[in-house]
């Protein structure tokens, strides 16, 4: 842990910008760098019924380039001397956020909740409780 990474998944939510404190404090506590990852979701479309007036690859390729510049924006008013990177991945939050965080360079993952409760946790994926339940390294999930 003392010598790897933070990871800090962000939907670019006010919640999520909640925990990149936290991440920065821990960050710098162990005098490591943060890894930024967002998880664009792969958008599905059907060609035969012409349901999407683009290609899902180019609707995917339009999210990324909103989120580089979302990102961009992030980095520019981040103002820390830690080391930064970011990565923007294609496909299911879950998966992709564990796949960063089972990864030799991450010692720890600190990802906002966005505390749902009662019906509205059933009914949406909670993608910090999964991660926290399967990922390999320590998690700090802020409410």
């Amino acid at each position: 842990m003392r010598t790897r990474n933070i990871l800090w998944p962000t939907d670019f939510s006010d919640t999520a910008s909640h925990a990149l404190r936290y991440a920065i404090e821990m960050a710098n506590l162990y005098n490591v760098g943060i890894r930024i990852l967002n998880v664009i979701d792969q958008p599905l479309g059907d060609e035969n019924y012409m349901v999407l007036a683009i290609t899902p690859e180019e609707l995917a390729k339009t999210m990324e380039d909103a989120a580089a510049k979302q990102m961009h924006e992030l980095l520019a008013q981040l103002k820390t001397e830690l080391k930064v990177e970011t990565v923007i991945r294609r496909g299911d939050a879950v998966t992709e956020i564990l796949a960063e965080a089972n990864s030799d360079e991450i010692g720890m993952v600190v990802i906002a909740s966005h505390g749902r409760t009662g019906l509205s946790h059933f009914l949406h994926d909670n993608v910090a409780e999964e991660v926290a339940n399967k990922a390999k390294c320590p998690v700090l999930v802020v409410k």
